[in-house]
């Protein structure tokens, strides 16, 4: 827990540093960013801090994880960080007339959600972004993935096991595959960065 009396995650304290000055670069330069999975919204709270130039829409499909985002929205006082919108991406209609009113939306990411959800998350996220973003719009995925089939790491391949141990449908995701999903989706791969603890930032443009 944080003094806040709020949940807290030590990686999220590690990691929102260098994934804010990839997304500094990568999104555009104003508009609203939807975020999916916002978890405890410990993210969207640092990255509407650092970028007051956006405005940012948290999500999540979890009831108490919406309740985290919303003491966290209220702790950080910020203009620009919007109330949470309830966001499953693995429901089909995700992304339509409901979604879309949230918006418009210039940028689309998902921070730590690929492995520990379902491949029909992964599915459901480029099918509904593909419903939301303009032409050219970038989606940015953070989070371990495996590159042409194999671990980046020995702690990613110790992860992955840990992962799949806990739930068979989980695990850690072959870029190749999410990139292929992306293409089928209208979606063009941009680049990998190579992120600290072996994480990649995977970004992705909107095709026209």
């Amino acid at each position: 827990m944080s003094r806040l009396g709020l949940p807290y995650s030590p990686a999220t304290a590690r990691n929102r540093g260098p994934i804010a000055r990839v997304l500094e670069r990568a999104l555009p330069r104003a508009g609203c960013v939807l975020e999916i999975a916002s978890g405890t919204g410990e993210h969207a709270a640092w990255l509407a801090h650092e970028m007051p130039r956006l405005a940012w829409q948290p999500s999540e499909c979890d009831p108490e994880m919406l309740a985290a985002i919303a003491h966290y929205r209220e702790a950080a006082g910020l203009a620009n960080l919007r109330p949470p919108a309830e966001i499953d991406v693995t429901r089909d209609s995700w992304g339509d007339t409901a979604d879309r009113a949230l918006g418009p939306f210039a940028a689309v990411i998902a921070i730590n959600l690929l492995h520990i959800a379902p491949w029909a998350a992964c599915e459901g996220l480029f099918a509904g972004a593909a419903r939301l973003l303009a032409p050219g719009a970038p989606l940015a995925l953070y989070g371990p993935f495996r590159v042409g089939g194999a671990p980046t790491a020995p702690s990613n391949e110790s992860f992955d096991r840990m992962l799949r141990a806990y739930d068979p449908v989980w695990g850690v995701r072959d870029l190749e595959a999410v990139s292929a999903r992306a293409e089928n989706s209208g979606f063009n791969f941009v680049r990998a960065i190579a992120m600290p603890a072996n994480n990649l930032t995977l970004l992705y443009g909107r095709v026209g």
